[in-house]
């Protein structure tokens, strides 16, 4: 028996109608956004999609194809607008993604947006792609948890504001952030001031996170009473991490040794995340990166979770995810692989 939907050779796919309802107690501008960008946005996401506006009703005309994802996107822009969400062009570029999830098993964005994490200083922290909120997920049920993707995928910012929760609900007694202080491109040594002053700006993304999830004049009394630090992972070694939320950002600028070094400061209660990003190793010479080697140590164990976030996952401008992906094209060509850029003493900017 032919399938009606699918069009005979030779035949233009069959174009199709279907009517969407926005509810009473909204308005078309709360579903579409100021300026009818979230519209707009949707007509270039589906661009076999025509989208058409009256009163209450939506109206979209195309194949039965984009129909899918044009209505999949639309019932999410509604559910944000139905939780008090705002609704912008990013949102319909979210939903896209979500949609063309594997992952996703018929979520929708609303759904992924419906965990908050932490509410602090008048907005909601919480996931914004599928990626972040199974990594958040991970951070739950595991005991420790990698987070490895690229620049602006929101692993070490989650992180933070996991710990802080979790600080905040006295599940643990003290968070603790710790980086490796490899340079990328600057000598430390060049660096004005003191050891401590020197330091400083390798954990300064540490504090910027802080910074937006804790009122800034309770953070040096924190710190003063031990309840954060923040440190170079050198200052690890030797120690068990007992009753505490404990992050290890920048790890794939660990040796091997440092890595086993830090996991095993893990004590009783405690939680551990491991973020970074294995296409900008800044480790000098051929040295390996812990962060690199370890799944293949580590994988299978109980407890311990390995998530991989991709461009798609990328909550910062869209022109970054544009960046990633790019770049990702670019190291697997002849030429421009990662293992020529080390030979030649380079390595990409964060």
């Amino acid at each position: 028996m032919t399938d009606p939907l699918t069009p005979a050779p030779g035949r233009a796919p069959e174009v199709r109608e279907r009517k969407l309802a926005i509810p009473d107690h909204l308005s078309p501008f709360q579903v579409l956004g100021e300026n009818d960008q979230a519209l707009a946005a949707l007509e270039d996401a589906v661009p076999d999609t025509d989208v058409h506006v009256r009163g209450h009703e939506i109206t979209l005309r195309g194949t039965e194809d984009a129909l899918r994802r044009g209505e999949h996107i639309m019932r999410s822009l509604i559910g944000l607008a139905v939780a008090g969400q705002p609704v912008t062009a990013e949102a319909v570029q979210r939903a896209a993604d979500v949609f063309g999830d594997d992952r996703a098993q018929g979520q929708r964005l609303e759904e992924v947006l419906s965990r908050t994490i932490l509410s602090s200083r008048g907005r909601s922290i919480r996931p914004k792609t599928l990626g972040q909120q199974t990594y958040i997920e991970a951070i739950e049920s595991s005991t420790i948890t990698f987070g490895i993707g690229p620049a602006g995928t929101g692993k070490t910012y989650l992180a933070v504001a996991m710990a802080v929760q979790k600080l905040l609900s006295k599940q643990v007694n003290r968070i603790i952030l710790t980086r490796p202080a490899v340079e990328a491109g600057e000598r430390l040594g060049f660096l004005p001031g003191t050891l401590s002053e020197k330091i400083d700006p390798y954990l300064r993304p540490l504090y910027d996170a802080l910074h937006d999830m804790l009122d800034p004049d309770s953070i040096p009394r924190l710190m003063a009473a031990g309840t954060i630090e923040v440190a170079p992972l050198a200052y690890m070694r030797g120690r068990t991490l007992n009753d505490a939320f404990i992050i290890l950002d920048e790890a794939q600028n660990t040796t091997p040794e440092q890595m086993k070094m830090f996991l095993t400061r893990l004590g009783f209660n405690s939680t551990m995340v491991v973020t970074g990003d294995v296409t900008q190793v800044d480790l000098p010479g051929a040295q390996k990166s812990g962060l690199k080697v370890v799944e293949q140590v580590l994988s299978g164990i109980d407890g311990i979770s390995f998530q991989r976030l991709s461009a798609r996952d990328v909550v910062r401008h869209r022109l970054v995810s544009d960046i990633v992906e790019a770049y990702g094209r670019w190291e697997v060509r002849p030429g421009g692989s990662r293992d020529a850029r080390h030979r030649s003493g380079t390595g990409a900017e964060r």
